[in-house]
């Protein structure tokens, strides 16, 4: 793709503009150090500039800031300070140098001194007793290279009458991945990636948010929300066919969005890539056309137990339709999908699987690959629901060769109503429109009407483009860091948040695969799982509870409900001692 003239737009959009379209211009990996040169050399007219610290021109290409406004308009939301730099410090809630747009400079907080908006807020710090769990250090002697995170919880003074737990959870020791790696382009650590979410920075209930619920949706950085902003104030058009400036810079950004989920899937063409409203409206696209095509009496869709309604709801309507079997595969008692199981029900008769990436209620993380190999030999198509894996774990679908990939850009720190479908060339070639109306014909009569091609047939209406915009400000920032340091990351995360939490008496967590995603659903003796999320809630922690609609799998385990915390790659250490000691002053209270 030809990049356009875009002087005009503001400095997120021309610098995205410019990560879409360099070299192959498939995609944004690797190029966010281009945009963030773009944005430097083209800043937003009326946006005071500077120079960013070190730390903070890693991740996309957002060289302004968020306005104060915007940080601090919410109940509760003040400007503590984010991650610390790499020498250990506090990083500004601004970058220095910069004035908001709105309102000026926006002041900067000093850890120990009075916030703009709140009284004297003391500062955890590493080895101390902190005021919110009156736990003993929530790290061991020796671990002290961890720096203390950014936005670790800063209590608020009503906090400081919580009375301690008469005993808490076993002091987990940090692994060695979740000390800070530097400033390095490419590096990752959970510091580098919180400066860059403003409502990280909020209160909740007189407490610093902990955002345990990514499994339900990721929160969004600040490049993302500014390049949706920008899109707005700058280059606000519908696309495609308008001959307008204004008409072609909208359809640039567009297109760059489609061909970064190309690349970032690993998809051999943009073309292959079709824009919907999310994981959910990318089954029922596949249910309804390729799906109506295909399937008929006595043919059979295989779908695992684990799998979330969306993953199952659109099967059974299909096959109530056709007169399909919706065949269910069951769950070994770690949570794995019972592979001599599937190996059985493959047959002749099996016309699709359909199969999430990791589960969003036990974190499982199939062997996709070998699935689709084996389908493939009785000449069954796959489909892999990616809303869960894509936030975690780089992705391939060439690699795993899956006939359809889907996933949604809220669970990517992208924003809500977005999201893609990725189907091989041949496939999207053979299905018919699900939807018709503007943008997806080549001519229209009353005698005979013919449809553009793929994707364009399969976007009829007025597309998300803000919200393709958006998506391609979460990938230009995702592509800053190492996607592999960050399951990596992860990986540490979660072994060490499964230590704090076997802490806890009676906390019963679900699921055990050696594959798996940072979930961890659990219960807890004597407590509804709802009491457990509110009680949580009073502290400032978000989980979710409920079926988390993955009922199926919940019923494997004998419940009908159950607590979930999920967690991202800004989640901390720090947060899970959080999560730990008030799950054990719960317990402790009953």
């Amino acid at each position: 793709m030809t990049t356009p003239d875009v002087t005009g737009l503001a400095a997120p959009l021309s610098a995205l503009l410019g990560a879409g379209t360099k070299g192959t211009g498939t995609g944004v990996a690797g190029t966010s150090g281009t945009a963030a040169d773009q944005v430097a050399a083209a800043p937003a007219a009326g946006t005071a500039t500077g120079t960013a610290p070190a730390t903070g021109a890693a991740p996309g290409a957002g060289a302004t800031v968020v306005p104060a406004a915007a940080m601090a308009g919410l109940p509760g939301m003040a400007p503590v300070p984010s991650a610390g730099s790499a020498e250990g410090g506090a990083a500004p809630s601004t970058v220095p140098g910069q004035a908001s747009a709105l309102t000026g400079a926006m002041p900067t907080t000093v850890p120990g001194q009075a916030s703009a908006l709140t009284d004297a807020v003391p500062t955890a710090v590493p080895g101390q007793v902190t005021a919110l769990t009156g736990a003993v250090p929530t790290t061991v002697p020796g671990t002290s290279a961890v720096p203390a995170p950014g936005a670790v919880p800063t209590e608020a003074p009503a906090a400081a009458t919580t009375a301690a737990p008469a005993t808490t959870p076993t002091a987990t020791t940090p692994p060695a991945a979740l000390q800070f790696p530097g400033t390095q382009r490419g590096a990752f650590s959970p510091e580098m990636a919180r400066r860059d979410f403003p409502i990280l920075h909020r209160l909740v209930n007189g407490h610093p948010l902990v955002w345990l619920d990514n499994g339900a949706t990721t929160q969004k950085p600040r490049q993302v929300i500014e390049a949706v902003a920008a899109f707005y104030g700058s280059a606000n058009s519908n696309i495609h066919r308008g001959a307008h400036t204004m008409a072609r810079d909208a359809t640039a950004l567009y297109e760059a969005g489609r061909a970064a989920v190309a690349d970032f899937l690993g998809a051999p063409s943009p073309e292959e890539i079709v824009f919907v409203r999310g994981t959910t409206e990318a089954i029922n696209l596949v249910a309804q056309t390729w799906g109506r095509a295909n399937l008929g009496p006595g043919d059979d869709i295989l779908v695992p137990v684990l799998e979330h309604h969306s993953d199952i709801v659109p099967w059974q309507q299909l096959a109530a339709e056709t007169h399909a079997r919706v065949v269910p595969v069951p769950l070994l008692p770690d949570g794995q999908i019972d592979q001599f199981a599937y190996s059985d029900l493959l047959s002749s008769r099996t016309r699709l699987v359909a199969v999430s990436h990791a589960s969003n209620v036990l974190g499982t993380v199939p062997p996709v690959a070998e699935m689709t190999a084996l389908a493939h030999r009785y000449g069954a198509k796959v489909l892999v629901d990616g809303a869960q894996a894509v936030a975690h774990f780089p992705v391939d679908v060439q690699a795993m060769d899956a006939d359809f990939y889907a996933f949604s850009g809220h669970k990517l720190f992208a924003p809500t109503g977005i999201g893609a479908l990725y189907a091989k060339p041949e496939l999207l070639a053979s299905m018919a429109p699900w939807q018709g109306g503007g943008n997806m014909i080549e001519s229209v009569s009353f005698d005979r009407t013919t449809f553009a091609p793929a994707p364009h047939a399969f976007e009829a209406g007025t597309g998300h483009i803000s919200g393709v915009v958006g998506l391609l400000a979460a990938l230009d920032w995702l592509s800053g860091f190492d996607h592999e340091a960050i399951a990596a990351y992860e990986a540490d995360l979660l072994a060490y948040a499964r230590q704090a939490l076997a802490a806890v008496p009676g906390l019963q967590l679900l699921g055990d695969a050696p594959d798996r995603i940072a979930v961890l659903s659990f219960t807890l003796a004597g407590h509804e799982p709802t009491a457990v999320a509110q009680a949580l809630d009073e502290g400032g922690i978000a989980v979710r509870s409920g079926h988390h609609c993955a009922q199926p799998a919940l019923a494997h385990y004998g419940l009908d409900s159950a607590v979930r915390a999920s967690l991202a790659l800004y989640n901390t250490p720090e947060e899970v001692d959080r999560l730990a000691a008030s799950l054990l002053r719960i317990q402790q209270a009953s």
